[in-house]
């Protein structure tokens, strides 16, 4: 068989790195993750910083470079059995591990201030593409330690809480005024309310800020909230597992400054904002709400 030119791996040997663990290492590197989050039980000792910056852009937590480690010793494992594929993280950024053609994103802790202000929301996502855009993700692992929810997701095969299926034919929710009934919103500057305030007061009824991106595009996926909306750009490590829960869910997601919907890059830069709705009709309620894409 010949060679991929891309990075040296046969066609055989990415099928085989599509189709390994990679549930089973991401519930031990969330086992993981709550462990070092139990040896911190309090504010004080989550807030320890590390003195440098991650390739998101924010501080480095210890926790955050904890639970970094965590998920690369899973990392390392599935490499050492055969897999060949490439990391970007949001602390260390891209890691090669011999092939930029099966890409894993990672976010260690999405919502790292609520998890050090011991607020429930905080999740560890992780996601696994076969090209570099949200639409090739083809697994999402997203697990939420305030509830201690599992979410699953595989292209193709549908989206599980806790193991259950997640119904595709749930539809958003409006009051008498035709507005969201429930909207999750995130990026939530207070500056930026202000400038989407006004289309906010058209597009929904309620709002809810979880102060995570990957958790709440989860809510949306579950149909507890009838859409979610960031107020400025997500980055790939952020939404890449949660957006495919949405869709794998029957919902519909959109990147509004990409020239495909489903094009943002995965990586650690804010491209685009991020909308998703149960309906392709929620999703055309919110596309005014963004104002910074």
């Amino acid at each position: 068989m010949l060679e991929d030119p891309l990075g040296g791996v046969t066609p055989s040997e990415r099928s085989a790195t599509l189709g390994a663990d990679w549930l089973g290492a991401c519930r031990a590197a969330s086992a993981a993750l709550g462990e070092i989050l139990a040896a911190r039980p309090s504010t004080a000792e989550r807030v320890a910083v590390t003195g440098t910056t991650g390739h998101g852009g924010d501080e480095t937590l210890v926790i955050d470079a904890d639970a970094e480690s965590a998920v690369f010793t899973e990392l390392d494992r599935l490499h050492e059995q055969g897999a060949r594929f490439t990391a970007v993280s949001e602390e260390r950024g891209t890691v090669d591990y011999g092939d930029p053609c099966v890409i894993v994103i990672i976010d260690p802790i999405d919502g790292s201030m609520n998890a050090k202000r011991r607020l429930p929301h905080h999740s560890i996502s992780i996601a696994v593409a076969d090209g570099n855009t949200m639409g090739d993700v083809v697994f999402g692992y997203v697990y939420d330690y305030g509830p201690g929810e599992e979410w699953v997701a595989r292209r193709g095969e549908g989206a599980f809480l806790d193991g259950r299926r997640l119904p595709t034919d749930v539809a958003e929710r409006r009051d008498a005024d035709g507005k969201l009934e429930l909207l999750g919103i995130e990026s939530a500057d207070p500056r930026w309310l202000r400038e989407a305030g006004d289309d906010l007061v058209a597009a929904a009824h309620r709002v809810r800020a979880l102060g995570t991106i990957a958790v709440t595009l989860c809510q949306v996926a579950a149909a507890r909230l009838d859409g979610m909306v960031t107020l400025k750009g997500c980055r790939g490590v952020d939404a890449a597992a949660g957006q495919l829960m949405v869709r794998e869910a029957g919902g519909v997601v959109e990147f509004p400054s990409c020239n495909d919907p489903l094009g943002a890059p995965l990586d650690t830069d804010p491209h685009s904002a991020i909308i998703a709705g149960r309906t392709a009709a929620a999703v055309q309620t919110l596309r005014p709400v963004p104002k910074r894409r």
